[in-house]
């Protein structure tokens, strides 16, 4: 019979942010803090990209953290696995929250360095308290990328686990 695709066969390269519209995301239309989620990598089986650890919170910063810069440090791609037991954390853009929070146990995350700060998480030793992250580009006309991550602690960093900051 035929066994599931091994999710490691997905290519890790240079693909675009695709919001769950299935448009290509723009510098110029994403709004300033706000979050979408997104699915990474991608492997075209609906199945296995609705895995939770294919799942990353990509955020555009709020002004006063830099979100209204139109290059990539206005944008943030978070792993949405809390680092404290693998809850689906999500960010809030509300005034007086602004920042990721797990409904789980409470820990919550800085949205431009993605350490958590409160709650559980953010009493685990580094790396384990700052969440993986993926590094995006954005070409002349505005469209953004992701681009191929190296998944250690020391890089990308790992999900479920951490990076190094």
């Amino acid at each position: 019979g035929d066994f599931m695709p091994n999710p490691n066969q997905a290519s890790l390269e240079k693909v675009p942010v695709i919001l769950p519209d299935g448009s290509h995301a723009n510098i110029n239309t994403y709004e300033i803090n706000s979050a979408q989620v997104i699915t990474y990598p991608s492997t075209g089986d609906a199945a296995l990209d609705a895995e939770a650890f294919r799942k990353w919170q990509f955020i555009r910063l709020p002004e006063e953290l830099g979100g209204a810069k139109t290059d990539t440090s206005s944008l943030r791609v978070y792993s949405m696995i809390c680092l404290h037991l693998w809850c689906l954390w999500k960010y809030w853009p509300e005034d007086g929250r602004k920042r990721g929070e797990c409904p789980c146990h409470g820990s919550m995350y800085d949205p431009a360095t993605g350490t958590a700060f409160a709650g559980p998480a953010s009493v685990q030793a580094s790396p384990s308290n700052t969440l993986p992250e993926l590094n995006v580009e954005i070409d002349s006309d505005g469209f953004i990328f992701i681009l191929p991550p190296k998944f250690d602690a020391n890089s990308n960093g790992v999900i479920g686990y951490g990076r190094f900051t």
